[in-house]
């Protein structure tokens, strides 16, 4: 029924977002008209939590090897905020150029 997800990011600065996601993260694009890109994800999953309101979201990508990652990451000029342990795995946020942050942690809880 399902076959997929479409994620909108809100950037004061669509164009350099839209290079970091080209460029720094090498991820797959196609032109979906009009020069508008838009951009393949790896394997997704999705977790619902408690909230007083709703409305809000968060997207957080997911990696092997957090330290590794981080490094190629801040090596590219992307910085990275300290990992920080949670219970579900290690956590960074990564500032965009366009001024908002991602969420990037390695799991450690079971896939999907």
């Amino acid at each position: 029924m399902i076959n997929g997800a479409h994620i909108v990011l809100y950037s004061r600065d669509a164009e350099a977002d839209r290079g970091f996601l080209r460029e720094t993260l090498g991820l797959d694009w196609v032109d979906a008209g009009g020069g508008w890109p838009i951009f393949a994800l790896p394997p997704s999953e999705v977790a619902v939590h408690p909230a007083e309101t709703g409305g809000t979201h968060e997207l957080f990508l997911m990696c092997d090897d957090l330290a590794e990652t981080t490094a190629k990451l801040e090596a590219a000029g992307i910085a990275c905020e300290p990992p920080s342990e949670q219970p579900w795995g290690l956590l960074t946020r990564l500032a965009l150029p366009g001024g908002s942050q991602l969420g990037l942690y390695e799991p450690r809880h079971p896939r999907p």
